[in-house]
């Protein structure tokens, strides 16, 4: 499968995250990330990479159901960005792919400082080239983080009982993780 349009992982267009792995290995511990999180996910890769799509059509249905979050979608014209959304879609879809199955090494870290400046005026639209608001409040990230937790439990149905609550706890801790490492790029270096 071809990478989507902008999706720059491991590439040496994306800058060296400021954020050290002992600084990331601390943020793991204090979330309690450890190696069966990881094992579990990577257990499980095959469903989300089979659901991904669906996964991700549950959040921007979400979005798009509300206007204070669809417009950051919205090119000057006050109309959605369809190019923009099918190119961010792509690179969403391939995120919760990586979830699951990328280790978090330097290029992991420095790809999520990459996607957390991707949602700020440093460097939304920029990939894309799109004309959409220059960014995404920090408080809509955050309070999107249940959406995502939430909303895909029903997509581990199928995984056993004593298993399931380990799948989700994990699924729960990555997202967080995830979102913590973003929100990098809404701060000054100090407060983060």
């Amino acid at each position: 499968m071809n990478a989507p349009p902008g999706y720059d992982y491991g590439r040496s267009s994306v800058a060296r995250s400021p954020v050290t792995l002992d600084e990331l290995r601390q943020l793991e511990a204090t979330l309690g990330w450890g190696d069966e999180d990881a094992r579990i996910l990577r257990h499980h890769e095959k469903l989300f990479r089979e659901n991904a799509e669906a996964m991700v059509d549950t959040w921007r249905a979400v979005i798009g159901s509300q206007p204070h979050l669809a417009k950051w979608f919205f090119s000057p014209d006050a109309k959605p960005d369809e190019a923009y959304k099918a190119a961010v879609k792509q690179r969403f879809v391939q995120w919760v792919r990586d979830v699951p199955s990328r280790p978090h090494d330097q290029a992991w870290l420095d790809y999520q400082d990459e996607i957390g400046l991707r949602h700020t005026p440093a460097k939304k639209n920029l990939t894309d080239g799109a004309h959409t608001p220059n960014v995404v409040p920090l408080r809509y990230l955050l309070a999107f983080v249940p959406v995502v937790v939430m909303s895909t439990r029903k997509f581990f149905a199928d995984v056993p009982d004593g298993e399931r609550q380990k799948l989700e706890d994990a699924w729960t801790k990555a997202v967080q993780l995830h979102v913590a490492l973003w929100s990098r790029a809404y701060t000054k270096e100090e407060l983060w």
